[in-house]
Formats: C-alpha cells, structure tokens, sequence
C-alpha cells in the first residue's frame, strides 16, 4: 500500500483530514517519484542480466545445488530457481514504487520459509541466492538509486532469516 493510501486509510479509520505532517509525508512521497519510477524500470529492463549474474555468482559458491540431488539439479528445479530470482526482483519494484514494504510482505512473503520448507528447498540457500540478487540489481544502479532500493532487499533477506 502506497504512503498516500496509508495515509488516507488512517485519516479515514480515524474520521479526521490527514495531518500537516501526514501531507508533508504525501508530498515527500512524491517528490520522490521520479526516483522510484527510474529504479523500477533500471530493474526490470536488466532482469535477464541481474538474474544470470547472480544465478552465476550463486552456483559458483554452492555447485552442490545444481548437482545430483541438489535442488537446482535439472533443468526443470533450474529453470524454476530463475523464475524465483526473477519473482523477488519484481516483489522489490512493488516495495520501490509504493514506498512500502507491505506489497513485499503480502504479495510474497506470506508463508514462504513454509513453502520452501514443504518442497525441501534450503532456506538459508534462497537467503543466499537473495543477497545475490541484491548485489546484482544494486550494480545496475546509481549509487543513490541504490540506496533507496537496497532496503527492499533487506526487508526480504530479514523476513526469510
């Protein structure tokens, strides 16, 4: 949820008008915009690139995920730990363009530890292959755009420890 529905939401539940600091928040937000437009559209034209440079970075440290009974082992487990990568790059646009992490945390991170969990995926391996990620997208950016975004992928990384 954007900080301006956050807002609305609140002022509403509280049958008052936002605050003088809750417009300021509003108005901080969409200063903002450009900003998070720009990280987003970074993001997701270099998604090919900042998944195969981290899938690389990944299976460089831990081959053993992608031999016999590993759990990339296979093209099928492969091309879906991919899918993941490219799932959480995406879940990171959403938190960037809202300002939130709440887009983060309903849209996908309800119930993953017990998802990976139930299917035999390691946890600590997908946490990984997030930090990865991470250092691969932040790489596509400017340093300040980076900033704003690395939080994103922290809330992820957190959330899955």
């Amino acid at each position: 949820m954007s900080v301006v529905s956050q807002v609305i939401l609140k002022a509403d539940d509280e049958l008052r008008y936002p605050s003088s600091g809750e417009l300021r928040g509003i108005e901080n937000f969409l200063k903002t915009g450009q900003q998070r437009i720009r990280i987003a559209e970074t993001l997701s034209e270099n998604e090919k690139k900042i998944v195969d440079q981290a899938q690389k970075q990944l299976f460089k440290k831990r081959p053993d995920y992608r031999a016999p009974g590993g759990n990339a082992y296979g093209q099928r487990q492969y091309n879906q730990c991919l899918r993941d990568y490219g799932w959480y790059l995406r879940l990171v646009t959403y938190g960037v363009l809202s300002g939130d992490k709440e887009p983060i945390e309903s849209i996908g991170l309800i119930g993953v530890k017990e998802m990976y969990n139930s299917l035999d995926v390691p946890v600590p391996g997908m946490v990984e292959a997030i930090r990865f990620l991470k250092e691969a997208a932040l790489g596509q950016l400017s340093a300040e755009d980076a900033q704003e975004a690395a939080p994103y992928f922290d809330y992820i990384i957190q959330t899955m420890s």
